[in-house]
């Protein structure tokens, strides 16, 4: 009878660096680290973020703007701009206009205005929108309603939000200047409003290409800002004449129309 015993195998010996045909000397390839590749990916997608984000609202202002929405609603609102002792200004009185113009094409019975007044004034936006409809337009008073509130077009809306519930009304039509048209819509939304916008098309806004792109870049950071933070914030003109630079590198100069608040 035979016993088989297995023995372990030994590992055999490294051999000697000389042996090795001098690999020894060759350098190892690093593995990259994932602590540097993440990161880079962060920072890729931020910047991507951060560049993409402010394009693609300023490209839904852009269109927002060509947009001219009248559907069959329960009052026209006119927001705010300014006046001067009780005369609306050139932007108010178009935006007027227009409103009549819908009110007298059948898109809403109603219309309401909106806007208080700034320290010092004896009237105020919704006021002296009203008495133009109601004198200049013909609007039977019954059918102008002023909300006399805000200084911005948040609290304009949200004063405006309570006047609808108090009538249960449900819809309407803002009119504004056309690249104030996207931010409206979604605060009025955010009232319960179901809001569309017919913007004005004549007025200081629309003169220029200079003036439409000061208007489209404050209204995106407007936009942005009540998105993300939840409260109207106007974009200085120091940041547009930061964005706005012609091909000679000198800052364009800025517009003289009052911004939308």
């Amino acid at each position: 009878m035979t016993l088989e015993v297995e023995l372990p195998e030994t590992q055999p010996e490294e051999p000697a660096a000389e042996e090795r045909g001098g690999r020894a000397d060759r350098p190892r390839k690093r593995r990259r680290s994932p602590w540097f590749t993440i990161p880079m990916s962060v920072l890729i997608g931020l910047l991507a973020i951060v560049v993409l984000t402010p394009l693609t609202v300023g490209a839904r202002i852009w269109h927002q703007a060509r947009q001219d929405e009248r559907p069959r609603s329960d009052a026209i609102i006119v927001l705010g701009a300014a006046q001067y002792n009780g005369v609306p200004s050139p932007t108010l009185k178009w935006r007027l206009q227009h409103a009549l113009d819908l009110y007298r094409d059948g898109v809403a019975p109603a219309i309401v205005t909106v806007g208080g007044k700034a320290p010092g004034d004896n009237y105020t936006e919704a006021g002296a929108g009203r008495a133009w409809l109601i004198k200049e337009g013909g609007v039977p008073a019954s059918k102008v309603f002023a909300v006399p509130v805000g200084r911005d077009t948040l609290e304009s809306l949200k004063a405006a939000g309570a006047e609808f519930d108090r009538h249960h009304w449900d819809s309407a039509v803002i009119v504004t200047d056309p690249w104030h048209g996207l931010r409206s819509k979604k605060m009025a939304e955010d009232q319960g409003i179901k809001a569309a916008a017919s913007p004005t098309r004549s007025g200081p806004s629309v003169q220029t290409r200079d003036t439409q792109f000061n208007y489209i870049v404050r209204e995106t950071g407007g936009y942005l800002s009540y998105v993300l933070l939840g409260k109207s914030v106007q974009v200085p003109d120091e940041t547009v004449k930061r964005i706005r630079i012609d091909p000679s590198g000198t800052p364009a100069p800025s517009s003289s129309v009052p911004p939308s608040r």
